[in-house]
């Protein structure tokens, strides 16, 4: 999901914790002391979507819950309502490693994958016990809508956005549930049949960590919401569907690392032909161009997709800034090396790009020099006819960069469902990450605070993603047999 540049890593010794201990409110307050620090110093994003009087507020909650000592998993709990609350979906806050993995041992896990539609928890797994499709109401009696609003915190999105956290629901529902409400042995689960309203019930064994990913990875609805493009011949398409229709499919914008990278030079040079093909064809009046799985990805790639879409000049953003030219709280970093002296020499690079790329301080803002972000013309081969734009909640960073300048500088019909990255802005390019001193939590965060280049729209609220013109959400029939809804929507439009 990072539109990343530089990330700088390093894995410190970790400190081995046993899942009962807890730890001394004084330590975990002061790394809860450092936390705030850093993210006042080095986030230039804090206070982009809440005022000051807001963190002040949640701060003052998160350190009256641990006045008496906590468990660490309690205590990343409230780091994560802080992280979550500050409206990112570039933040990470993760446990360490060996924490982690002595926490989420054993068959501890909800063994079936599951998938919000229309604000419904629907089974995702054939199986012998629950039927596929079936609505869940409770787990050991914890009504759903519980459940999914205390699972917010675990997937973080940009502004006020939430149709979004149904992605991480979706993918990662089990680990969630036994974080926020411990290992399970079993679970009554409450259920309706697809389409009936009688409840039932039905108790089911936890599975391991490694039944749950393999059932993930055989959920029903596979077919048509893939997260994961590896290869190269998944991660974009192109064909011709109808005399007058062409669809372009760009599912991620992890195409090589930048554009000296073959391969983002073999996509431009696929591209090109597209582009090309369509100039020559003029028959083929209506584009699709699905992105509804684009998670992200790096620089070049979202840019280069947009030229051959746009009608006129175009930037990447109308302003960006950092906070900092000097890294603060570089001991807390974490870096590449393990080597002292190499750490230092990293450190130096990483501010060094940071003093070339933001040279000027205009109040307590270290502006973006404008050689990096220059005006940007539209292919000689970009589409004249009507594109039509796919979509969803998976949407995110160069994704979302990518949707918004389609939808705010096209004639584009936009149609799906509202995108996690937002359509103004977002805090992405340069992901930096911490290390807590006390328990090792590690924190990251992307320090480019970004306006994207759109203009203002009746339909595009501050704070909340690219929003359609046609909401078009998949229903429970359409599940049931994989329809693709939002698609035959589309084809149904153009040919009106």
């Amino acid at each position: 999901m990072l539109k990343s540049k530089t990330v700088l890593i390093f894995l410190f010794p970790l400190f081995i914790f046993s899942q009962s201990e807890k730890w001394p409110a004084e330590k975990l307050q002061q790394d809860l002391n450092i936390f705030k620090e850093i993210r006042e110093k080095a986030n230039s994003g804090l206070y982009k979507y809440r005022t000051k009087q807001q963190i002040d507020s949640i701060y003052n909650w998160a350190f009256s819950q641990i006045k008496e000592p906590k468990e660490l998993i309690e205590f990343y709990k409230i780091i994560l309502q802080i992280t979550d609350f500050e409206g990112s979906l570039h933040n990470d806050t993760t446990l360490p490693d060996d924490f982690e993995k002595k926490y989420s041992s054993g068959n501890v896990f909800f063994p079936y994958p599951v998938k919000l539609i229309q604000n419904k928890l629907i089974l995702n797994f054939k199986n012998e016990e629950i039927p596929l499709g079936s609505q869940i109401h409770s787990i050991n009696g914890i009504e759903t809508q519980k459940i999914l609003t205390t699972l917010y915190k675990y997937y973080t999105t940009d502004g006020y956005n939430i149709t979004g956290k149904s992605i991480g629901i979706g993918s990662s529902f089990a680990k969630y549930f036994e974080m926020e409400y411990g290992a399970q042995k079993s679970f009554l689960v409450e259920y309706s049949l697809p389409n009936q309203t009688q409840k039932q019930t039905k108790s089911i064994s936890s599975v391991s960590n490694e039944i749950r990913k393999e059932n993930f990875k055989n959920r029903f609805s596979l077919p048509i919401d893939s997260l994961q493009y590896q290869k190269a011949k998944d991660k974009y398409s192109f064909k011709i569907i109808s005399s007058n229709t062409a669809l372009l499919s760009v599912h991620t914008f992890v195409i090589g690392r930048n554009a000296k990278d073959k391969q983002h030079i073999a996509y431009k040079k696929y591209l090109d032909s597209c582009f090309q093909y369509l100039s020559k064809h003029t028959e083929i009046q209506n584009l699709i161009v699905d992105v509804r799985n684009n998670g992200g990805g790096t620089d070049p790639n979202d840019i280069a997709t947009f030229s051959y879409l746009a009608q006129k000049s175009f930037r990447e953003n109308s302003s960006a800034y950092v906070n900092f030219q000097k890294i603060p709280f570089p001991k807390y970093l974490v870096y590449e090396e393990t080597d002292a002296k190499k750490q230092q020499e990293e450190l130096k690079d990483f501010e060094d790009e940071i003093k070339e790329e933001f040279p000027k301080l205009v109040g307590e803002k270290y502006l973006q020099d404008k050689k990096f972000n220059l005006l940007l013309q539209s292919d000689k081969n970009s589409f004249k006819g009507q594109i039509y734009m796919l979509i969803s909640p998976r949407i995110a960073s160069a994704g979302s960069l990518f949707a918004s300048l389609v939808a705010g500088n096209t004639k584009a019909i936009v149609i799906g469902e509202e995108t996690m990255g937002g359509y103004f802005g977002h805090n992405g390019h340069t992901p930096i990450e911490y290390e807590l001193p006390n328990t090792k939590i590690k924190t990251q965060f992307s320090i480019v605070n970004l306006e994207q280049d759109v203009p203002k729209k009746t339909n595009q609220i501050f704070g909340r993603g690219v929003i359609p013109d046609h909401e078009i959400s998949q229903t429970l029939e359409d599940f049931m047999q994989n329809r693709d809804s939002q698609f035959e929507y589309t084809l149904k439009l153009i040919e009106k």
